[in-house]
């Protein structure tokens, strides 16, 4: 079972690399989407709603999908392998993470308008006054924290689940994704059931976020920006996400900023358009090394 899990590892990298996303109408995570975007609405008690939600949807898309992949593997364990591969290139994302950055990067000083309507594939916040140091500011601020939401979460789902079975795998990465869809979509301050889904997310988070700086401060060369980041980690107001942004700060040493929010590494200048470059370069390094130590995981 150990090899069939560390091969669908590796087919999801190769499908990653290869075709990046699937289109949103058939994706399984943008399906998921519109599955929660019919509960957001106007509830009597919307803190419970927000406990049902959170608890209720997450699982029941696990024990779909494991279900499934149990069925198939029992019938022939080769197919539940391609099964859990797609389950795995449908919840982790990088190839398209270093793409949608980079495009951002290379308008921010030719196109600053274009760059501002890209980075809002990564970042909720309004970019319309960013300058084009915020702007690269954000794109790697966001690659580095979505490395950790949606590369290096679904795979320790997976690699923890599969030491017990591959359909345990498959629904574990399947339950991780599905919390964190829930708080990109429902998780803010302002929104009144979202609170059980912010509050689930940050302890889902909390183990890939720190495995996310590491493979930041490794794939950086720079094993003492981890210290670093430590003066930083907890200016964001998620408990997790300041890690890898942080530690990102620390490699580059420039500053990254979410103005009124938080500031990383203050006064060491936003980053340069080749600074920039190099920060993604760093994400997709992480998340490929990533892919290979959860395959080395998985095999063993």
């Amino acid at each position: 079972m150990g090899v069939i899990a560390a091969t669908a590892i590796g087919v999801s990298f190769v499908a990653d690399a290869v075709f990046a996303e699937l289109p949103s109408r058939v994706h399984p995570v943008a399906a998921f989407g519109r599955l929660i975007a019919r509960f957001d609405r106007r509830w009597v008690r919307p803190r419970v709603a927000g406990v049902a939600v959170a608890v209720v949807l997450p699982v029941c898309a696990a024990l779909a999908v494991g279900g499934a992949t149990a069925i198939v593997a029992g019938v022939r364990p080769v197919f539940g392998g391609l099964l859990a591969a797609f389950a795995l290139f449908s919840t982790t994302s990088l190839r398209m993470l270093v793409s949608v950055a980079t495009t951002v990067l290379d308008a921010t000083d030719t196109d600053p308008d274009r760059a501002r309507e890209s980075v809002r594939a990564l970042v909720g916040r309004d970019t319309t006054a960013l300058s084009p140091g915020e702007l690269r500011s954000a794109a790697v601020e966001s690659a580095a924290e979505n490395l950790s939401d949606g590369l290096v979460a679904p795979l320790f789902g997976f690699v923890l689940g599969s030491q017990l079975s591959l359909p345990v795998g498959v629904a574990l990465a399947v339950w991780v994704k599905a919390v964190n869809t829930l708080d990109s979509m429902l998780g803010y301050r302002s929104h009144p059931m979202g609170w059980a889904s912010a509050r689930l997310d940050d302890a889902v988070m909390w183990v890939p976020a720190r495995l996310s700086a590491l493979l930041i401060a490794f794939a950086g060369g720079s094993p003492a920006a981890l210290a670093r980041a430590r003066a930083w980690h907890d200016e964001p107001p998620s408990p997790n996400a300041g890690w890898p942004m942080a530690t990102l700060a620390a490699v580059l040493d420039v500053e990254l900023r979410k103005n009124g929010v938080y500031v990383l590494n203050p006064g060491a200048g936003l980053p340069t358009i080749g600074e920039a470059r190099r920060g993604t370069r760093i994400v997709g390094i992480a998340g490929v090394v990533a892919f290979v130590l959860a395959g080395v995981a998985a095999w063993f």
